[in-house]
C-alpha cells in the first residue's frame, strides 16, 4: 500500500506543478494516469474509468478553494455570473454524475480521449473566440451551465475548457473570465465529487477505502503534495517558455490519453 500512496503523491505533485505553470484543471492528466494506476493496482477493470473520474472531481474540488480565494484576492472573480450560472451547474453535474454512472468504462475513456483531443488542440493553438456577444440572463445562463456541469462531469474537469471560451465570446475580459471560470469550477467539483459518491454507493467490486466513486486514499495523497507544488509551478510561469511548454503538454496528454484508451480495449 506504501508504494501506491506514493504513486498517488507523485501524481498529485505533477498536476500541482504544471496547474500552477500553464493554468491548467488536473483532471485532464489525473484521469488517464489513474486509470492507469488502477488498473495496475488491480481493481475491477469495468470500473476503474468511474473510479477515476470521481477520484479525479473529489481532488479538484480541494484544489478549487485555493484557486478562488486567489482570483478573489486580484479582484477577479464576477459573482452575478457566477449566481446565475450556479443553478445550472448543479443540475448539469447531477445528470453528468448519473449518466457517467451508467455507461460502460470504454464509452467513458472514447468520450475522454475525444475531449482531451480538444483541450490539446485548443492549447496548441492558443485559440481564443472573438467577443460577438453580451452575456444572455438568467435562464440562458443556467441553461449554459447545465451543459458545462454535465460535460464536466463525463471527463473529470473543472470547467475551465468550457467557461473560459464562453465568456471570452460573451465579451468578459479574459482575466476576469478565468477568475470567475475558478469560482464556477467550485460547484462543478463539489457536485460530480457527490454525485460520483452517491452514484457509485453500493457497487460492488469497488476497493477499500471507497467511498462510491472516489477512492479517498489517492485523493487525500494527491491533495496533500498538489498544494504543495501549485505555487511553485505558479512562480516559474515567468521564468519558463511557457508557450512552449504548453505544446509539449498537450501532446503528453494525448499520448496519455490514447495509451489509457488502448489499454482500456486492449485488455482481456
Amino acid at each position: 500500500m506504501t508504494a501506491w500512496l506514493l504513486a498517488y503523491l507523485a501524481l498529485g505533485a505533477f498536476v500541482g506543478f504544471f496547474a500552477g505553470l500553464l493554468g491548467i484543471g488536473g483532471g485532464s492528466v489525473m484521469v488517464p494516469l489513474l486509470v492507469m494506476l488502477f488498473a495496475a493496482q488491480g481493481m475491477a477493470a469495468g470500473e476503474v474509468m468511474h473510479l477515476a473520474l470521481g477520484t479525479s472531481m473529489a481532488a479538484i474540488f480541494f484544489t478549487s478553494i485555493s484557486s478562488v480565494r486567489a482570483h478573489q484576492a486580484h479582484g477577479a472573480v464576477i459573482w452575478p455570473i457566477v449566481a446565475r450560472i450556479t443553478p445550472g451547474i448543479i443540475l448539469g453535474t447531477v445528470l453528468g454524475t448519473y449518466i457517467a454512472s451508467r455507461v460502460p468504462t470504454k464509452a467513458l475513456a472514447t468520450i475522454f480521449t475525444v475531449f482531451i483531443c480538444y483541450v490539446s488542440v485548443q492549447m496548441v493553438l492558443n485559440a481564443k473566440p472573438r467577443p460577438q456577444r453580451d452575456m444572455p440572463g438568467l435562464f440562458g445562463t443556467s441553461a449554459i451551465g447545465v451543459g458545462i456541469g454535465a460535460l464536466s462531469c463525463l471527463v473529470a474537469i473543472g470547467g475551465g475548457a468550457l467557461s473560459v471560451p464562453f465568456m471570452t465570446w460573451c465579451n468578459v475580459k479574459i482575466q476576469h473570465a478565468i477568475g470567475t471560470s475558478a469560482a464556477i469550477g467550485f460547484p462543478i467539483a463539489l457536485g460530480g465529487a457527490l454525485g460520483y459518491i452517491w452514484n457509485g454507493w453500493g457497487v460492488s467490486g469497488l476497493p477499500a477505502g471507497s467511498l462510491g466513486f472516489v477512492y479517498t486514499p489517492a485523493v487525500l495523497a494527491m491533495v496533500v503534495s498538489s498544494v504543495l507544488t501549485a505555487p511553485i509551478g505558479a512562480r516559474q510561469t515567468h521564468r519558463l517558455p511557457v508557450a512552449s511548454l504548453k505544446r509539449v503538454f498537450a501532446a503528453i496528454l494525448l499520448a496519455l490519453a490514447v495509451k489509457m484508451l488502448w489499454g482500456l480495449f486492449s485488455a482481456p
